[in-house]
């Protein structure tokens, strides 16, 4: 218990010289509180319950029009011995297994690799299933993007690509009540996905995926609470926006005949998610929308205005986690981008793993 005490210490996450009580609620002004996050939580169970209503109803006629459709699977034929050998020890046997498992069931080699190749295909998940998936994800960062813009102009949103401005005031900042409801809409989504993550399609960057969604809470989190507001809101718009186009080129990949479409916009997504993410500090015509000016502005600027505490190196090294990950996704989609160039097929499913945020998962030979 006395660790709560220490973990809101106001040296670890203040500034030198500001305290908690400068955070308080001011009359007329709103203020991040640590309490405000208990909000996230209802919106978690909130957003699953929505999605199973949109999967429910929303998704069907979507993919009807989109034409997706399950394939059709051959079955492994029963086998309790193998399929207890299955469950409990392995899907994928090795050699000297196999030649066990044939002396056991009286089976050819042929027939032992056949049937655990056809049992693994009935664990796939379905087209109707990802594209669901897909859907849902789709529609809440067009949502989320769309907030993320009115926020930012609601609140003069030039002055966010100046950004000295992000630090005017720190730590006290005026708090906007969109900027609020920006932060738990966030939140509560991506607790939404840990929630189902058990249940969603497992794909192959499952590890990546985990990392990617717990440090993205707890960059959230603590950035609410220290009053990193203005530069997680711009952090979060950058994000959503190649989201929104990876999303709806897996939509369509999963659809029939829309290969164009889907490659189109694989195109397009590299494109915003390489320059939202990584390439340049600064844009030629100074167009200020790349996350690493935004990591030099925490790094850099930022120290022009205080000085350097605890809870900053923190929020920091959670930004760098969230851009190593950036990097390795980013690696894996140039790779895809120069076979494509080459004129090479596209569907290059040795490319390895399928994740969250890389093109991936639109190439693999089973979709996921």
């Amino acid at each position: 218990m006395d660790l709560l005490p220490d973990m809101w210490r106001e040296d670890y996450w203040l500034p030198p010289g500001v305290t908690w009580r400068d955070m308080e609620q001011l009359e007329g002004s709103d203020r991040p509180q640590p309490l405000d996050l208990l909000v996230a939580l209802p919106l978690a169970l909130g957003f699953v319950t929505l999605r199973y209503v949109f999967e429910r109803f929303l998704v069907p006629p979507m993919g009807r029009c989109l034409g997706v459709k399950n394939r059709l699977q051959m079955s492994a034929s029963p086998s309790p011995k193998l399929e207890s050998f299955y469950r409990q020890r392995s899907r994928q046997p090795t050699q000297s297994e196999i030649v066990a498992l044939m002396s056991l069931c009286g089976k050819t080699q042929r027939q032992i690799e056949t049937w655990f190749r056809l049992r693994r295909n009935q664990d796939r998940p379905c087209q109707t299933k990802k594209f669901g998936e897909a859907a849902w994800r789709f529609f809440f960062y067009l949502t989320a993007f769309t907030a993320g813009l009115a926020c930012l102009i609601d609140v003069k949103c030039l002055k966010y690509f100046l950004f000295t401005y992000l630090y005017i005031m720190f730590p006290p900042q005026p708090m906007e009540r969109a900027h609020y409801w920006y932060y738990m809409l966030e939140l509560g989504f991506y607790g939404s996905l840990l929630l189902r993550i058990s249940v969603d399609v497992k794909r192959k960057d499952f590890k990546e995926q985990v990392i990617h969604h717990l440090a993205t809470i707890f960059l959230l989190s603590f950035s609410y609470c220290a009053n990193y507001i203005r530069v997680g809101t711009l952090v979060m718009l950058l994000h959503d926006s190649s989201d929104i186009l990876l999303e709806s080129a897996k939509m369509f990949n999963y659809g029939t005949g829309w290969r164009k479409m889907c490659d189109t916009l694989f195109v397009v997504f590299a494109v915003v998610f390489l320059v939202t993410r990584l390439m340049f500090k600064y844009l030629m015509w100074h167009i200020w929308l790349v996350s690493l000016q935004i990591i030099h502005t925490t790094l850099v600027l930022s120290m022009e205005l205080f000085q350097p505490f605890p809870g900053y190196y923190f929020f920091n090294i959670l930004l760098m986690v969230l851009q190593a990950l950036h990097i390795f996704w980013a690696g894996l989609i140039l790779r895809m981008v120069y076979k494509f160039l080459k004129g090479k097929s596209i569907d290059f499913w040795v490319m390895g793993p399928a994740c969250f945020c890389c093109a991936i998962a639109l190439y693999t030979p089973d979709g996921t």
